[in-house]
């Protein structure tokens, strides 16, 4: 019997698969969990229509990304720091604070967790930090950090 299924299932399939499995495993197991549907020609179309608007949905999303890497591109942010004995900085910049300050100086609203350092920022300068905004698109922030 063919099936369609609607969640991962182990060693049979993933999700949106179609798949040849017997009749008493798709009736007892994989129906009754609804793990799956029938692939019946009105079922097979729903998947159809479904993958299109997932693909349509994939390429909005990576059109966005890119138009928002150009964005972040053009921009530097600046963050302040206070300074110690001899104008050593007194503290460091983490993502958490570079995407506070791009939201408050620019409104642009990025995820903490985008943002790539290697490490956190201890010195005064101008660094270029990488913000991973899809898994194909990585832009450049340029973030200023200077003395309060």
């Amino acid at each position: 019997m063919k099936v369609i299924l609607l969640q991962d299932v182990k060693s049979v399939g993933k999700k949106g698969d179609v798949v040849e499995v017997s009749d008493g495993y798709a009736k007892n197991y994989i129906f009754k969990k609804k793990l799956g549907t029938p692939a019946d020609p009105k079922n097979m179309n729903d998947l159809k229509l479904k993958k299109a608007n997932e693909e349509k949905v994939a390429a909005e999303n990576l059109a966005d990304a890119k138009k928002l890497s150009e964005d972040i591109g053009k921009k530097t942010v600046v963050v302040s720091l206070k300074a110690g004995e001899g104008g050593k900085p007194f503290g460091s910049v983490s993502s958490k604070e570079i995407a506070q300050a791009a939201k408050e100086q620019f409104d642009l609203d990025i995820d903490k967790k985008k943002i790539v350092l290697s490490e956190v920022i201890r010195s005064f300068g101008v660094f270029e930090v990488p913000v991973k905004l899809h898994p194909q698109v990585t832009a450049t922030l340029k973030v200023k950090v200077e003395e309060s």
